[in-house]
């Protein structure tokens, strides 16, 4: 068995990193948004720091958690969302504003609704 107090917290760190994502995203609506302005490349940065977060903590909690829990929610690409950790982390001056984008756009509302439910099925599970 594993921490389950400690994977809760993770969760709720990715939780609000995605929160962050969704308010910085919902003022670009093509890549090109991010590149334009100086604004848009400081959400643009902002943005690949909190997918960077949210890679680490996934990678954290498949290590405590032995690659059991992740694999319970099929409905969203975990290993994507680790590997996009790796790519912005080691490769950063490389950052895509499209795939960012894309991710933004298409990704992160299905993960932000499951990790939404892990946290809730992590805290009724704790509950007496």
């Amino acid at each position: 068995m594993y921490d389950s107090s400690l994977v809760y917290e993770q969760l709720v760190q990715i939780s609000e990193a995605l929160v962050r994502i969704e308010r910085r995203f919902s003022r670009i609506d093509s890549p090109d948004s991010f590149l334009g302005t100086e604004q848009g490349m400081d959400m643009l940065d902002a943005i690949g720091m909190m997918l960077i977060a949210i890679g680490e903590n996934l990678k954290k909690i498949d290590q405590t958690t032995k690659g059991e829990l992740l694999k319970r929610y099929p409905g969203v690409n975990w290993k994507g969302a680790k590997g996009t950790r790796d790519i912005i982390s080691h490769h950063y001056f490389d950052l895509d504003a499209a795939e960012v984008f894309d991710i933004c756009e298409q990704d992160l509302p299905a993960m932000r609704n499951v990790i939404k439910q892990m946290i809730e099925e992590l805290s009724n599970s704790a509950a007496p």
